[in-house]
């Protein structure tokens, strides 16, 4: 499954860090990590959310990589606003197991400023 996600510069350092190959785990006050289904919605929280948060150094960048289809199976859909704001709830304590069926690399397909 192709799936996106929207990130912020200091997390685009973090996942850089470890040559685009894992999602850094999440804060304490992070209880999931949520990618997103579609190149549509994540430029909405890229550009909308991140270009306006001091965290994110008022930048935002979609990521867009692939998962094991079969392990990626045993997450529900949600949506969450519009019929395209789809995404997964990974629990934080998952990210680590999740990170070992991403193929190839995490690629940067948009840049918000």
């Amino acid at each position: 499954m192709i799936l996106f996600r929207p990130v912020g510069n200091t997390e685009l350092d973090l996942i850089e860090i470890n040559n685009y190959s894992t999602f850094p785990p999440r804060l304490p006050d992070q209880p999931f990590f949520y990618p997103v289904l579609n190149l549509r919605y994540a430029e909405e929280i890229a550009q909308r959310w991140n270009t306006k948060d001091i965290h994110s150094q008022y930048k935002g960048f979609v990521l867009k990589f692939e998962v094991d289809d079969v392990y990626i199976s045993k997450f529900k859909i949600q949506t969450v606003g519009k019929s395209y704001h789809q995404e997964l709830w990974i629990p934080a304590e998952e990210l680590e197991n999740f990170n070992k069926y991403i193929k190839g690399k995490i690629e940067v397909v948009k840049i918000f400023e």
